[in-house]
């Protein structure tokens, strides 16, 4: 299936979940938010959200300095 992530078209499989597309990406979730289909979804809820076919997903990076 195709999902929109960070505004590109992406090929995941099916059964992928918002944290198990983290994993994927080596991205630690302790330091982005996850906007779902124009919504943010609580952080616990992130493993039992799945992906589906045309979902609109944005990883936002916290980033810190100065």
């Amino acid at each position: 299936m195709v999902a929109k992530i960070n505004g590109k078209e992406e090929n995941i499989a099916n059964g992928t979940s918002l944290l198990s597309l983290l994993e994927l990406k080596s991205v630690n979730p302790d330091f982005v938010v996850i906007e779902y289909n124009y919504e943010i979804p609580e952080r616990e809820k992130w493993g039992e959200i799945f992906i589906n076919d045309g979902d609109n997903i944005e990883i936002v990076k916290f980033m810190g300095g100065g």
